[in-house]
């Protein structure tokens, strides 16, 4: 049995940033412009920020999706550790044998281990392992061989429990992630000022400048624009009203663009008020207090966004606010209460089936209604755009 007994760190709030916090918590690093944990609003703000992205599509035999992406998606933990100057401990091996040795190891030299899993195959997500996947780093900090049980901090203020067999599972679900772990090295306080620097700068030009990937429209103050004209021109290629009709196609594009907005990041809109959170950080590091004048800017547009993702959900419409109110208690319920939620969750998803599978039978907007509902749509986001066109205008003159 490997436990770290001492153990209490579960802060960490998102996929790309929480068990890097929780792991630095643990081992009592401290950033040199606070005396605290490294907080994840900087760690959000050194990978490259924020973004605006939208993408629409669907897998056979499921319902198509549209996505808001909130955050730079350009390999974002990475980018932020190798910026701080964080040495990454890395061990992956194809067997399981080793794999499982490997974690021993690292916990029983009395460290927490960052492990690779499927989200979909770890049983408290609740989620469909047959119907995807997505590894990605939970921190593990405690294996117990004989009582067949792990011990992971991964988003929730309370501690998860799996079995080994089913952490071997999720290990081992994707190939090329298949049983790494990793453990880190303390930051590189010399480097905190360049690393922030071009975090911003990344943030910028994936605003202004074509991305790295994917299309030109997808990405920045083009993205915003693309998806108005998508919502309100039935001609455009990938319009709503061809890609998101009426019905559980139009229901699927809103609940997943919701998702996105509202719980997918740190906070419930877009991550935009993270980030401001960052740029305050940023203001003292750099000996910039523009940049505190830019964070109130961006706060407006943390407002715009919570506005945009109750309209796309509102309460006028009940089955939305259903829909809504159960989305966010799901979220609730797993931060405050972690697998003990699993029954109460496994109840919201077959109750967001059944309002989900009415759709079918009847939509609750009429024709008109629907035009008029993603003009709404349509008409706010186009607002975000302005907002953030002067946020981000305000934040590259406070950066010359």
């Amino acid at each position: 049995m490997a436990v770290l007994k001492d153990y209490k760190h579960f802060e960490g709030h998102h996929w790309e940033t929480g068990c890097i916090y929780n792991f630095f918590d643990y081992r009592g690093i401290k950033a040199p412009h606070t005396g605290q944990p490294y907080s994840e609003a900087l760690m959000l703000g050194v990978s490259g920020g924020i973004v605006m992205g939208y993408f629409s599509f669907a897998y056979k035999g499921y319902d198509p999706q549209a996505r808001i992406l909130t955050r730079n998606t350009f390999d974002p933990r990475t980018t932020m550790l190798s910026r701080l100057g964080v040495v990454q401990n890395v061990y992956q091996t194809a067997n399981l044998d080793k794999g499982e040795a490997n974690l021993l190891r690292e916990l029983e030299n009395g460290t927490p281990v960052l492990v690779w899993a499927d989200a979909y195959s770890l049983p408290y997500n609740c989620l469909s392992p047959e119907e995807m996947w997505f590894m990605r780093p939970v921190l593990v900090y405690g294996y117990d061989q004989k009582a067949k049980n792990v011990l992971i901090a991964d988003r929730s203020q309370v501690p998860l429990t799996v079995t080994t067999e089913e952490l071997a599972q999720a290990r081992a679900r994707v190939k090329k992630d298949k049983f790494r772990v990793a453990t880190l090295e303390a930051p590189d306080p010399a480097k905190l000022a360049t690393a922030v620097q071009q975090g911003i700068w990344d943030c910028i030009k994936l605003f202004t400048e074509k991305p790295p990937k994917g299309g030109k429209n997808s990405f920045g103050f083009a993205a915003y624009k693309w998806l108005a004209e998508q919502l309100t021109n039935p001609r455009a290629r990938m319009s709503w009203e061809k890609e998101f009709p009426a019905g559980t196609r139009m229901y699927s594009g809103l609940t997943w663009a919701f998702s996105d907005i509202a719980t997918f990041g740190w906070d419930d809109a877009a991550d935009r008020s993270l980030y401001a959170i960052f740029l305050e950080e940023a203001g003292l590091i750099l000996n910039k207090p523009a940049l505190q004048e830019v964070a109130q800017q961006f706060r407006r547009s943390a407002q715009a966004w919570r506005k945009l993702s109750l309209a796309l959900l509102p309460d006028e419409v009940p089955a939305f606010k259903e829909t809504r109110d159960l989305i966010l208690l799901r979220r609730h319920l797993f931060r405050e209460q972690g697998g003990g939620a699993r029954e109460q969750t496994q109840s919201i998803n077959a109750r967001l089936k059944e309002i989900r599978d009415g759709m079918v039978v009847q939509f609750p907007l009429d024709a008109e209604q629907v035009a008029a509902f993603r003009e709404n749509l349509s008409a706010r986001i186009l607002q975000i755009h302005d907002i953030e066109k002067e946020a981000i205008g305000r934040l590259q003159h406070a950066m010359k």
